[in-house]
């Protein structure tokens, strides 16, 4: 096993909002050529295939990743870490899976809420019971104060576009419209779902990275188990309703998988330092400011940047200040 050095909190939380940057880019980049190819599943097998092969382009050429290459079969065999761990990368499938299936419903304004909040909850847990390479945290009053702040301050950074559909979510971003708040439980539990098993991929991610060495084999290793999961899928929609649109010939639509590469990478390094939660507050940080400076630079159709919209950001950022500081024990009470 190689260890490598700590972060202190302030060089690794930029790290995280910067690896959320690239999150909402991915999104836009994968909901584009989703449309394009007029099928999800092929959009997310294309993101996650050309994502693998950026990680095996790197693993092979840069010395740091042959090295973490060679350890990835010594250390499954030796149980270094659980078996299970290998397959974090499944876990990246079903949220490309969420996106794909539940965006058009719900619309990214409650997607978003919905992915937060299951991250947001788990991320306290797996601190919690010490899954992640940085131990156990403990979990004090003020953290969940500001988990909590930082669910609401997205949902209010979100809410214009609620507004926007005249309060239905699944128009607020082009979806179908659903009758009613029933019609929207099931195709809300997915993304929840999978925002809450993202702290999970982020602990095992980083107690591989511990065992490897280094992130690029990590992340590797996730291209390869999530890409195996979208091609089974794919096969079987295939044999179903047959194949879409062909491949489109821009360049830009196939950079959604080196986009995951920059968040996965960077998570699996972070969660060592940072701990779970921590890395995933910042990491949200960095999509809502993504998601901002997109609306503002390159705005979608029927995008709007309300006030809601800056503030809630603001208020986000400054709840995962509050969540992430060392704060004094009984700091609270004081």
């Amino acid at each position: 096993m190689t260890s490598s050095p700590r972060l202190p909190l302030l060089a690794g939380l930029p790290l995280a909002v910067g690896a959320g940057l690239a999150i909402p880019v991915q999104g836009r980049i994968n909901g584009a050529l989703g449309t394009r190819l007029n099928d999800g599943i092929a959009a997310a097998v294309v993101s996650f295939s050309t994502g693998l092969v950026v990680m095996i382009l790197i693993s092979l050429l840069l010395p740091r990743g042959r090295a973490g290459l060679a350890r990835i079969l010594p250390a499954v065999r030796s149980r270094a870490f659980p078996r299970i761990y290998v397959l974090a990368g499944g876990i990246g499938a079903l949220f490309v899976f969420a996106q794909s299936f539940t965006v058009g419903i719900l619309g990214v304004a409650l997607f978003t809420v919905a992915t937060v909040t299951g991250q947001t909850v788990s991320g306290l847990l797996v601190d919690k019971l010490g899954i992640g390479p940085a131990g156990r945290k403990s979990v004090t009053a003020i953290r969940v104060i500001g988990c909590l702040l930082t669910i609401a301050a997205v949902a209010w950074a979100v809410s214009p576009r609620f507004a926007a559909a005249g309060g239905t979510p699944g128009m607020a971003d082009g979806g179908a419209g659903p009758d009613g708040p029933a019609a929207l439980l099931v195709p809300l539990l997915l993304p929840v779902a999978a925002g809450f098993l993202m702290s999970f991929q982020q602990a095992m991610n980083g107690t591989a990275t511990v065992h490897y060495g280094t992130p690029i084999a990590a992340t590797l290793v996730n291209f390869v188990a999530g890409s195996v999961v979208l091609w089974t899928a794919y096969a079987v929609k295939v044999s179903v309703a047959g194949p879409g649109n062909p491949l489109p010939a821009e360049w830009w639509y196939y950079l959604g998988g080196p986009m995951g590469c920059v968040f996965i990478g960077l998570g699996a390094l972070l969660v060592r330092s940072l701990g779970v939660l921590v890395t995933g507050l910042g990491m949200i940080a960095g999509q809502l400011l993504g998601s901002l400076a997109l609306d503002v630079v390159l705005p979608a159709p029927g995008t709007i940047v309300a006030p809601a919209t800056v503030l809630g950001t603001i208020l986000t950022l400054a709840a995962i200040i509050l969540a992430t500081l060392p704060w004094p024990r009984g700091a609270l009470r004081r």
